[in-house]
Protein backbone atom coordinates (compact mmCIF):
# COMPACT_ATOMS: atom_id res chain seq x y z
CA UNK A 1 0.00 0.00 0.00
CA UNK A 2 1.45 3.60 -0.67
CA UNK A 3 2.77 4.95 2.50
CA UNK A 4 0.72 8.16 3.14
CA UNK A 5 1.64 7.72 7.02
CA UNK A 6 5.27 7.42 6.88
CA UNK A 7 6.94 8.92 9.73
CA UNK A 8 3.66 10.01 11.69
CA UNK A 9 1.67 9.04 14.60
CA UNK A 10 -1.72 8.01 14.71
CA UNK A 11 -3.98 7.64 17.91
CA UNK A 12 -6.95 5.57 17.37
CA UNK A 13 -9.68 5.31 20.32
CA UNK A 14 -12.37 2.17 20.82
CA UNK A 15 -9.59 0.31 18.33
CA UNK A 16 -10.11 -3.00 19.92
CA UNK A 17 -12.65 -4.55 17.95
CA UNK A 18 -15.13 -3.56 15.20
CA UNK A 19 -14.22 -0.10 12.89
CA UNK A 20 -11.77 0.75 15.25
CA UNK A 21 -9.66 -2.08 14.88
CA UNK A 22 -9.64 -1.66 11.06
CA UNK A 23 -8.68 1.87 11.04
CA UNK A 24 -6.13 0.98 13.10
CA UNK A 25 -4.81 -1.47 11.09
CA UNK A 26 -5.20 0.67 8.21
CA UNK A 27 -3.02 3.48 8.85
CA UNK A 28 -0.47 0.98 10.26
CA UNK A 29 -0.93 -0.56 6.35
CA UNK A 30 0.23 2.86 5.25
CA UNK A 31 3.10 3.71 6.92
CA UNK A 32 1.80 5.23 10.36
CA UNK A 33 2.86 4.46 13.95
CA UNK A 34 -0.18 3.32 15.54
CA UNK A 35 -1.12 4.30 18.94
CA UNK A 36 -4.43 1.59 19.72
CA UNK A 37 -6.53 2.19 22.52
CA UNK A 38 -9.29 0.80 24.34
CA UNK A 39 -10.72 -0.24 27.87
CA UNK A 40 -9.96 -3.92 26.60
CA UNK A 41 -6.69 -4.85 27.23
CA UNK A 42 -6.63 -8.08 25.75
CA UNK A 43 -8.91 -6.96 22.38
CA UNK A 44 -6.52 -3.82 22.76
CA UNK A 45 -3.45 -5.83 22.42
CA UNK A 46 -4.45 -8.78 19.75
CA UNK A 47 -4.44 -5.50 17.54
CA UNK A 48 -1.38 -4.52 18.20
CA UNK A 49 0.09 -8.19 17.50
CA UNK A 50 -2.03 -8.23 14.55
CA UNK A 51 -0.56 -4.87 13.27
CA UNK A 52 3.25 -6.17 14.62
CA UNK A 53 2.60 -9.34 12.70
CA UNK A 54 2.68 -7.67 9.00
CA UNK A 55 5.92 -5.16 10.21
CA UNK A 56 3.75 -2.25 11.55
CA UNK A 57 4.72 -0.43 14.19
CA UNK A 58 2.13 0.00 17.03
CA UNK A 59 1.62 0.47 21.01
CA UNK A 60 -0.95 -0.28 23.17
CA UNK A 61 -2.61 2.39 26.00
CA UNK A 62 -5.85 1.30 27.97
CA UNK A 63 -7.53 4.28 28.72
CA UNK A 64 -11.25 5.37 29.60
CA UNK A 65 -12.08 8.29 27.72
CA UNK A 66 -15.14 8.89 29.87
CA UNK A 67 -12.72 10.61 32.64
CA UNK A 68 -10.71 13.77 31.80
CA UNK A 69 -7.21 12.54 33.53
CA UNK A 70 -7.49 9.24 31.25
CA UNK A 71 -7.35 11.04 27.81
CA UNK A 72 -4.22 13.39 29.01
CA UNK A 73 -2.35 10.41 29.96
CA UNK A 74 -3.47 8.62 26.53
CA UNK A 75 -2.24 11.96 24.55
CA UNK A 76 0.60 12.31 26.57
CA UNK A 77 2.16 8.72 26.74
CA UNK A 78 1.37 9.12 22.96
CA UNK A 79 3.58 11.90 22.26
CA UNK A 80 6.31 10.65 25.37
CA UNK A 81 6.10 7.08 22.74
CA UNK A 82 6.17 8.35 19.17
CA UNK A 83 7.40 11.93 19.22
CA UNK A 84 4.05 13.40 17.88
CA UNK A 85 -0.02 12.99 17.36
CA UNK A 86 -0.38 13.64 13.50
CA UNK A 87 -3.35 11.96 13.37
CA UNK A 88 -6.62 11.56 16.27
CA UNK A 89 -9.50 9.07 15.43
CA UNK A 90 -11.70 9.35 18.23
CA UNK A 91 -13.94 6.52 17.32
CA UNK A 92 -15.06 5.20 21.16
CA UNK A 93 -18.63 4.45 21.77
CA UNK A 94 -21.77 2.14 23.41
CA UNK A 95 -24.35 1.33 21.43
CA UNK A 96 -27.29 0.45 24.28
CA UNK A 97 -31.25 -1.47 23.12
CA UNK A 98 -34.19 0.53 23.81
CA UNK A 99 -34.27 0.25 27.64
CA UNK A 100 -37.50 2.11 29.55
CA UNK A 101 -36.31 4.14 32.65
CA UNK A 102 -37.48 1.86 34.58
CA UNK A 103 -35.34 -0.50 33.53
CA UNK A 104 -31.78 1.09 33.00
CA UNK A 105 -32.76 3.42 30.47
CA UNK A 106 -31.56 6.74 32.03
CA UNK A 107 -27.76 4.39 32.48
CA UNK A 108 -27.71 4.00 29.21
CA UNK A 109 -28.09 7.43 28.33
CA UNK A 110 -25.81 8.57 30.76
CA UNK A 111 -22.81 6.22 29.55
CA UNK A 112 -23.95 6.87 25.85
CA UNK A 113 -23.74 10.89 26.79
CA UNK A 114 -20.51 10.58 28.71
CA UNK A 115 -18.33 8.49 25.83
CA UNK A 116 -19.80 10.77 22.81
CA UNK A 117 -20.15 14.72 23.31
CA UNK A 118 -18.19 14.39 27.30
CA UNK A 119 -15.37 11.84 26.07
CA UNK A 120 -15.07 13.57 22.65
CA UNK A 121 -14.62 17.12 24.26
CA UNK A 122 -11.88 16.03 26.89
CA UNK A 123 -10.12 14.40 23.37
CA UNK A 124 -10.43 16.60 20.94
CA UNK A 125 -9.11 19.99 23.47
CA UNK A 126 -6.36 17.71 24.57
CA UNK A 127 -5.61 17.04 20.74
CA UNK A 128 -5.62 20.56 19.41
CA UNK A 129 -3.54 21.46 22.01
CA UNK A 130 -0.83 19.39 21.06
CA UNK A 131 -1.14 19.23 17.19
CA UNK A 132 -0.84 23.22 17.57
CA UNK A 133 2.19 23.00 19.25
CA UNK A 134 3.96 20.71 16.48
CA UNK A 135 2.29 22.73 13.82
CA UNK A 136 -0.63 20.94 12.92
CA UNK A 137 -2.50 17.58 12.58
CA UNK A 138 -6.07 16.05 11.27
CA UNK A 139 -8.66 15.07 13.89
CA UNK A 140 -10.90 12.12 12.60
CA UNK A 141 -14.59 11.89 14.85
CA UNK A 142 -16.34 8.86 13.83
CA UNK A 143 -20.09 9.02 14.61
CA UNK A 144 -23.32 7.14 12.75
CA UNK A 145 -25.82 7.94 10.32
CA UNK A 146 -27.91 8.36 13.25
CA UNK A 147 -26.80 11.21 14.70
CA UNK A 148 -28.57 12.73 12.05
CA UNK A 149 -31.60 10.18 11.15
CA UNK A 150 -33.78 9.35 13.95
CA UNK A 151 -34.16 5.07 14.50
CA UNK A 152 -37.15 4.28 17.26
CA UNK A 153 -35.03 2.16 19.73
CA UNK A 154 -31.81 4.74 20.24
CA UNK A 155 -32.81 7.29 21.42
CA UNK A 156 -29.68 7.89 23.47
CA UNK A 157 -27.37 6.71 20.77
CA UNK A 158 -28.94 9.04 18.69
CA UNK A 159 -28.88 12.12 20.61
CA UNK A 160 -25.30 11.20 21.96
CA UNK A 161 -23.68 10.93 18.02
CA UNK A 162 -25.75 14.15 17.28
CA UNK A 163 -23.76 16.58 19.98
CA UNK A 164 -20.68 14.83 18.09
CA UNK A 165 -21.12 16.74 15.01
CA UNK A 166 -21.85 20.08 16.53
CA UNK A 167 -18.17 19.87 18.27
CA UNK A 168 -16.97 20.27 14.60
CA UNK A 169 -18.35 23.74 13.96
CA UNK A 170 -17.30 25.96 16.69
CA UNK A 171 -14.02 27.36 15.16
CA UNK A 172 -13.21 25.31 11.98
CA UNK A 173 -11.67 28.40 10.53
CA UNK A 174 -9.63 29.02 13.40
CA UNK A 175 -8.58 25.34 13.34
CA UNK A 176 -7.91 25.30 9.89
CA UNK A 177 -5.80 28.55 9.73
CA UNK A 178 -3.81 26.48 12.60
CA UNK A 179 -3.05 23.43 10.24
CA UNK A 180 -5.87 21.11 12.44
CA UNK A 181 -8.34 19.36 9.91
CA UNK A 182 -11.30 18.20 11.75
CA UNK A 183 -13.74 15.96 10.39
CA UNK A 184 -16.40 13.92 11.36
CA UNK A 185 -18.22 10.72 9.61
CA UNK A 186 -21.36 9.47 10.00
CA UNK A 187 -21.59 5.82 8.31
CA UNK A 188 -24.57 4.21 7.00
CA UNK A 189 -25.94 0.73 8.78
CA UNK A 190 -22.16 -1.19 8.72
CA UNK A 191 -22.17 -4.91 9.40
CA UNK A 192 -19.98 -4.97 12.43
CA UNK A 193 -20.48 -6.40 15.78
CA UNK A 194 -22.17 -2.84 17.24
CA UNK A 195 -25.46 -3.58 14.79
CA UNK A 196 -24.76 -7.65 14.65
CA UNK A 197 -25.67 -7.78 18.57
CA UNK A 198 -28.61 -5.49 18.49
CA UNK A 199 -32.16 -7.50 17.31
CA UNK A 200 -34.54 -4.08 18.09
CA UNK A 201 -32.12 -2.36 15.57
CA UNK A 202 -32.24 -4.64 12.65
CA UNK A 203 -36.09 -5.05 13.26
CA UNK A 204 -36.10 -1.07 12.44
CA UNK A 205 -33.49 -0.46 9.78
CA UNK A 206 -34.78 0.67 6.33
CA UNK A 207 -35.70 -1.97 4.27
CA UNK A 208 -34.30 -1.69 1.76
CA UNK A 209 -31.07 -0.51 3.50
CA UNK A 210 -29.23 2.52 1.77
CA UNK A 211 -27.62 1.34 -1.01
CA UNK A 212 -29.66 -1.92 -0.55
CA UNK A 213 -26.83 -3.47 1.49
CA UNK A 214 -24.90 -2.55 5.13
CA UNK A 215 -21.93 -1.71 5.09
CA UNK A 216 -18.64 -3.08 4.83
CA UNK A 217 -15.90 -2.16 8.23
CA UNK A 218 -12.98 -1.72 5.58
CA UNK A 219 -15.28 0.65 3.21
CA UNK A 220 -16.05 2.81 7.06
CA UNK A 221 -12.16 2.72 7.43
CA UNK A 222 -11.35 3.72 3.79
CA UNK A 223 -13.46 7.15 4.82
CA UNK A 224 -10.80 7.41 7.51
CA UNK A 225 -7.81 6.79 5.74
CA UNK A 226 -8.59 9.43 2.81
CA UNK A 227 -9.95 12.10 4.91
CA UNK A 228 -6.59 11.91 7.02
CA UNK A 229 -4.01 11.76 3.71
CA UNK A 230 -2.30 14.17 1.90
CA UNK A 231 -5.07 13.50 -0.71
CA UNK A 232 -7.70 15.34 1.19
CA UNK A 233 -5.23 18.65 1.71
CA UNK A 234 -8.25 21.02 1.56
CA UNK A 235 -10.87 19.80 2.77
CA UNK A 236 -11.81 20.04 6.74
CA UNK A 237 -15.02 20.63 8.63
CA UNK A 238 -17.27 17.78 6.89
CA UNK A 239 -19.96 15.96 8.61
Amino acid sequence: MEQYFEGRTALVTGAGWGIGAAIAMSYAAHGAKVMVSDTNQEKGRDIVARIKSKKGVAAFIKADVRKGPECEKLIRRTISTYGSIDIACNNTAIFSELQSPAGNGLQAFDDEMALDPSGLFYCINLEIEAMQKQGGGVIINMSSILGAARLAPCDSYVAAKYGMAGQIHVAPEEDANRGIRIHVIAPAFINAAMLDGNKQTQRNMPDPPFMGRTGKIGEAAGQVIWLSSYKAPFATGIY
